[in-house]
């Protein structure tokens, strides 16, 4: 059973960065699909972006095209989530969530995950 701890989150100012990261122990990484997912306060989880576990095709929430970059490291058992040009609607607290495989359309639907972290809180100020 995959255990999974995200760091990296903070307070920003609009136009800033952050990069987050997620350690995954447990579990065989490079099987792991991974994805990014937020939920602000009175909203609903919502994707952000996904990383399959081979070949490492990316998927993006479209607010976010163009500013977020997903990426794994499976020698660190690691995700990252660059995060540039942050607006203060990236305001969220920010979960990373892993399952075996899955399809392109499966890692952009929370429900199909088995694995999440903690969360770790962005705050982005105009």
């Amino acid at each position: 059973q995959a255990r999974l701890g995200e760091s990296g989150g903070g307070l920003a100012q609009a136009g800033d960065s952050l990069r987050l990261s997620c350690v995954v122990s447990r579990g065989t990484f490079s099987r792991y699909g991974l994805g990014w997912f937020r939920q602000a306060p009175g909203k609903e989880r919502e994707f952000v972006a996904a990383i399959r576990w081979f070949g490492g095709t990316t998927y993006y929430e479209d607010s976010v095209k163009g500013r977020f970059t997903i990426s794994r490291d499976n020698s660190k058992n690691t995700l990252y989530l660059q995060m540039n040009n942050l607006k203060p609607e990236d305001t969220a607290v920010y979960y990373c969530g892993a399952r075996e495989l899955g399809t392109g359309e499966e890692l952009q639907d929370a429900t199909s995950y088995v694995y999440w972290g903690q969360g770790t809180q962005v705050t982005v100020s105009s």
